[in-house]
């Protein structure tokens, strides 16, 4: 008797994965479907169920967090994110979504720290720098002094820009070592040291001739020394 009730319990059991993983596989072919028309709506609620089927360790996480990060959903793709680092704490594309999604929500602080966390797995000298133009913004001198160093001294893939609004109707693609010395003599503008400001500005604008806003940077700081 207790073996018929040992086999009747294994087989319910087998019957039940078999059951939830035809369920998965349904799913997954509906997400497919719902990528190829371009139904993101539905191809989330896919998601959600996948998730629900396959548990916490669901790789369908990750595909979340992309999902609502292309839709700019940045609110859910941040949530989305925490969630999945549990998993992988060190994927550096999750990272980046990460810290993404909590600057755009404007919490540059905790963007900072995100970006750091990033840094320490990637050591990219995009990832410094975007931890150096917070702190500018954050008018923490000193500090983004310090993180633009540690930019300028990184590997530079020279594939990298970085995009600044030079009016209203312009915007200016610059190659991100360029970018980096830019801001860098704006740190040294704040931390009142025309100078060095001057040799940054310098700089930069012979790494990328076309350089529009370090020219005027420049152009007004020679006014100013002269007067």
């Amino acid at each position: 008797m207790k073996k018929l009730f040992f086999f009747l319990a294994l087989f319910i059991a087998v019957s039940s994965i078999a059951q939830t993983s035809n369920q998965v596989e349904l799913e997954k072919q509906k997400l497919k479907q719902a990528l190829i028309y371009g139904d993101q709506s539905t191809a989330t609620n896919m998601m959600y169920n996948i998730i629900a089927l396959e548990g916490e360790k669901s790789v369908y996480k990750d595909s979340l967090a992309y999902l609502y990060f292309n839709r700019r959903s940045y609110l859910s793709c941040f949530l989305a994110t925490e969630d999945a680092l549990k998993n992988n704490p060190t994927n550096i594309e999750i990272l980046e979504m990460n810290a993404f999604s909590i600057e755009a929500l404007g919490a540059y602080d905790k963007a900072i720290e995100s970006y750091k966390k990033l840094l320490n797995t990637s050591n990219n000298n995009y990832h410094a720098y975007k931890i150096a133009s917070l702190q500018f913004e954050l008018k923490k001198f000193d500090e983004a002094y310090a993180s633009i160093k540690k930019a300028e001294s990184l590997p530079d893939s020279g594939t990298e820009n970085v995009t600044f609004a030079v009016n209203q109707n312009y915007n200016q693609p610059v190659p991100l070592k360029a970018a980096i010395v830019y801001l860098k003599g704006l740190t040294e503008l704040n931390l009142d040291d025309k100078v060095a400001t001057k040799a940054s500005m310098q700089k930069a604008i012979q790494l990328f001739p076309d350089f529009v806003l370090a020219k005027e940077v420049l152009s007004n700081l020679e006014v100013k020394l002269t007067e």
